[in-house]
């Protein structure tokens, strides 16, 4: 049986073809049962009509039920009204697997049943796209790397050292040597591209940090390039360069996953618009609200967003309370019930969002007007400034206390590493860490000592040093952390097909 997917419907219109797939609602009326399919690649609306298939066939449709697997087979028609802008006239059903009282109904669900059920949450539409968009930035990701002459690399798993110390790695047994699960590639990829000119891995990565904010997950995949005779700037202009590539790819490949999200495509439009490039100093001053970005203070417009935020939540509620007055009324027809309850679940959530707001506003301003200079940036001080801009910005030379021990001094002021942090706009914070690295030996073997790191499990990074050390950068991007940026997801769960975080193992 030749196979045909729905994506490529538009090849067969006015033909007879068999499509293969899974019942994702159903509907009925006298003499016709709608079924929308979906077999992984689109959907499309199914018409069984008794006048055509039979009473026997007519009957086998409507045992179909939610997430049923099925094959229709029958004639394509254009139809613009429908998803995909076709319909196929069914001539004959087959159920092949039942599904009897499919949990996850066309309703809201908690965070949690959903999560609990990720195996099958993943059919819905919403998470579909989500899926198909991350791997569209996995293909883009190789393709820029490739065509920019890097070569992939694999880093190990298990390491014997630990790139920024060990108490947020998993440890594990390794044949009665202790190891830990890699939370980093980078410093092999050192090795690498001192053999290999430049280099990138990408693989899974894992940080036993047992935080439950919106941007952490315990593994993740991570892609990091590694490039010799590559100094800070020459990094920052290979990151711009990636992020718009990447960017543009999805834009011009997703569109119509985009629009299944609901994601407004307008801030990546801004893509190709110069990245901003600021000093730790800078960046702090913005954050205190001491210097304002366009006109815009980081402070002010924090404070007057709370007040916006308040007045749309009380208009909110007062409008609840007048549908669920309406829907009081005796006589209302069984359409304008549905229009009303609809709305009514539409402004529920509405105002669950701008509950959250009310709650992480003053948490944001608390941090950024008692944030104390020579400290990391933490979430909320990430949010604070990327609030103010419309395209990624780059924070570089950062205070070395706070960064990695193998991150080179800033020649002109020793107190500065010659580290760049990447944070996405509309607050989504730090998505690629990176910078020069650290050539001088005896600079190096310091900071190993100053961050209590067993000198033995370094020595082999240390003879990157001894035997012809070059200028050499790099930088590592969580995919995750794009991906939820990219979709603008409320939560990095929903950026990984299976995530695994702190208090979540399963399914």
């Amino acid at each position: 049986m030749q196979k045909y997917l729905i994506k490529d419907l538009a090849k067969y219109e006015g033909q007879d073809v068999t499509l293969m797939g899974w019942a994702s609602n159903k509907r009925e009326s006298k003499g016709l049962v709608f079924i929308v399919l979906r077999d992984g690649t689109g959907w499309c609306q199914c018409v069984v009509s008794l006048e055509t298939v039979g009473e026997n066939l007519f009957e086998e449709a409507r045992k179909v039920s939610l997430e049923s697997s099925l094959t229709i087979s029958g004639k394509i028609i254009k139809d613009e009204r429908q998803m995909g802008g076709f319909e196929l006239q069914a001539t004959s059903v087959t159920l092949i697997g039942e599904s009897i009282e499919y949990p996850i109904a066309n309703k809201e669900h908690g965070v949690d049943f959903l999560m609990d059920k990720r195996h099958l949450w993943l059919r819905t539409q919403r998470q579909w796209a989500i899926m198909r968009i991350r791997n569209q930035i996995i293909f883009a990701i190789h393709k820029f790397f490739q065509e920019e002459g890097f070569v992939q690399m694999d880093a190990p798993l298990f390491t014997g050292n630990a790139c920024e110390g060990t108490s947020n790695l998993f440890e594990t047994d390794f044949y009665g040597d202790t190891a830990y699960l890699s939370q980093s590639g980078q410093l092999y990829g050192e090795a690498m591209a001192f053999s290999l000119g430049k280099i990138y891995t990408f693989g899974p990565t894992f940080r036993a940090e047992k935080s439950k904010t919106r941007r952490h997950l315990s593994e993740f995949w991570m892609i990091e390039p590694e490039m010799a005779f590559y100094d800070i700037f020459d990094n920052m202009n290979l990151i711009e360069n990636f992020l718009r590539y990447v960017t543009t790819e999805v834009l011009q490949n997703c569109e119509k996953e985009l629009v299944i999200i609901g994601r407004d495509t307008s801030i990546l439009k801004n893509i190709s618009k110069p990245f901003p490039r600021l000093s730790y100093d800078e960046a702090v001053k913005i954050i205190k609200g001491e210097q304002d970005v366009n006109g815009k203070n980081a402070i002010t417009s924090l404070e007057e967003e709370l007040k916006m935020v308040q007045a749309r939540m009380q208009a909110i509620k007062e409008e609840i309370l007048q549908r669920e007055e309406k829907l009081k009324v005796p006589g209302m027809k069984k359409g304008e019930i549905g229009f009303n309850q609809a709305q009514i679940d539409k402004l529920k959530q509405e105002l669950a969002d701008c509950e959250e707001q009310e709650r992480n506003i003053p948490q944001w301003l608390n941090s950024a007007r008692n944030f104390e200079y020579g400290n990391d940036f933490g979430g909320s001080d990430e949010t604070v400034i990327t609030r103010l801009f419309d395209v990624p910005i780059m924070v570089y030379n950062w205070p070395h206390a706070v960064k990695a021990f193998y991150l080179k001094r800033d020649p002109a002021d020793s107190r500065f590493a010659r580290g760049v942090d990447v944070l996405a706009p509309e607050g989504y914070g730090e998505i690629v860490g990176g910078g020069e690295r650290e050539t001088d030996e005896k600079l190096l073997i310091e900071k190993i000592k100053e961050h209590e790191l067993p000198m033995e499990a370094f020595e082999w990074y240390l003879d990157l040093r001894r035997y012809g050390t070059v200028p050499h950068a790099g930088f590592g991007l969580g995919l995750e952390r794009l991906v939820t940026w990219l979709c603008k997801l409320p939560h990095v769960r929903e950026s990984i097909p299976f995530p695994r975080m702190y208090g979540r193992l399963l399914p």
